[in-house]
């Protein structure tokens, strides 16, 4: 249920009746309204994040010739700003950024390749993410775990693109 103006429960307490999601949806006409979207809430501006976390992927990385020789896991932390409002609207998956198919390209792509340092990979995993997927926005944390000795995390953290 929602509420028009404020809703405190009780009703003659200056409070609106609450509105089943029909009948918001028919009141809409009524709020403010900005040209990026309004939807069940209210306006609603391009600042959402769809995110992935410690994605384990094993791979050849690394300078030494030991280092070409093993596979060695790389954990990757990946942020994209993505407007999931129409999405939430109509609670519908066709609107969303599909982050199986986001993960799974990652984990097809870093399993195959063989990049001497972790920051080539992590920009070549942006510039895919971006250019594939059409994300505007991305953070990427890319962990080598272990790497050197007396650290638990070495890494790159990098962001390419605008939210805006």
């Amino acid at each position: 249920m929602r509420c028009i103006g404020r809703c405190s429960g009780h009703a003659g307490q200056g409070s609106r009746v609450p509105l089943s999601t029909d009948a918001w949806r028919a009141n809409e006409h009524s709020l403010p309204s900005r040209p990026e979207f309004s939807g069940l809430r209210g306006p609603v501006l391009a600042k959402d994040t769809v995110f992935l976390r410690d994605l384990r992927i094993p791979t050849v990385i690394g300078i030494y010739d030991w280092e070409r020789q093993i596979r060695q896991d790389l954990f990757i932390d990946l942020e994209m700003a993505w407007d999931i409002s129409k999405a939430a609207e109509y609670d519908d998956i066709t609107h969303t950024l599909n982050y199986k198919a986001v993960s799974k390209r990652i984990i097809d792509f870093v399993s195959t390749s063989e990049f001497q340092l972790v920051e080539t990979l992590a920009e070549r995993i942006t510039e895919m993410v971006r250019e594939e997927f059409g994300v505007p926005w991305v953070r990427l944390r890319l962990n080598k775990k272990g790497a050197l000795r007396g650290a638990t995390d070495v890494g790159v953290i990098i962001e390419r693109g605008s939210r805006d």
